[in-house]
């Protein structure tokens, strides 16, 4: 089994359920340059931060951002790739609070106000939330923005054991583009229920080159347990080396 979106994603998040019908979600950073790969997931209370190795400056609009939040109160996650995870936390957990329908409709006013990212490639912003109604049943909302379009938004239904997801590049190594909104969303099946387990496959199915490097960063994953918490595991490529 290969990456579904090719060999160069970018970065990437799927969410979905386990096979024990348990809401879960994956996060992939992969990097082209020697730079890009200077990363490593980092846990913070409630979140994971995508932060600098070292001494390196700190890059807010690209490279350091927070990429995963979660509230174990209301079961809620939001799962994205810059600075626009705490304003879509921020948002999905006012609407459970306010008990309003959350819909794609503010997922895009957010993508929207953060636009594509300002780098060379344009790459697009993208966003998953795991949230829930009045009657409990958790909703999956994906987002992209991209360069120069307003930004879209679907409500996903994943069936047990599958992850629906969304990458920032087409998988080209030598010539990455945008993905694009339009195009059938990668899916993962997943047969296994613990956030480690998720973490693992996608890391794994991810191995891939450029220039004799390996590209991939780290993997994230996320499962809520069976107490009603969400757990989560982390892979670092720098310190699995």
């Amino acid at each position: 089994m290969s990456n579904p979106n090719g060999p160069y994603p970018g970065r990437q998040l799927f969410i979905g359920l386990t096979v024990d019908s348990k809401p879960a979600l994956a996060y992939l950073v992969t990097g082209r340059s020697p730079q890009s790969r200077e990363r490593l997931a980092v846990a913070a209370g409630d979140s994971i931060r995508i932060d600098p190795i070292g001494q390196q400056e700190h890059i807010p609009l690209r490279f350091h951002y927070p990429s995963v939040k979660f509230d174990n109160e209301t079961g809620m996650a939001v799962v994205s790739n810059g600075i626009q995870t705490e304003a879509i936390f921020e948002t999905y957990r006012l609407l459970l609070i306010a008990e309003t329908a959350p819909t794609g409709d503010y997922l895009e006013k957010i993508l929207d106000g953060a636009d594509s990212e300002p780098d060379s490639l344009n790459t697009p912003r993208i966003a998953g939330v795991i949230t829930s109604a009045s009657d409990d049943k958790p909703i999956f909302i994906i987002g992209i923005v991209t360069k120069g379009a307003p930004a879209i938004a679907y409500k996903v239904k994943p069936e047990k054991g599958m992850l629906i997801g969304i990458p920032t590049y087409k998988g080209s190594l030598e010539s990455p583009e945008a993905f694009d909104p339009s195009s059938e969303l990668p899916r993962l099946q997943f047969s296994r229920k613990t956030a480690k387990d998720l973490a693992e496959y996608l890391y794994g199915i991810s191995e891939a080159t450029y220039q004799g490097d390996d590209i991939r960063v780290c993997a994230i994953g996320g499962v809520i347990s069976s107490d009603g918490n969400w757990s989560h595991h982390i892979i670092n490529k720098h310190q699995l080396v």
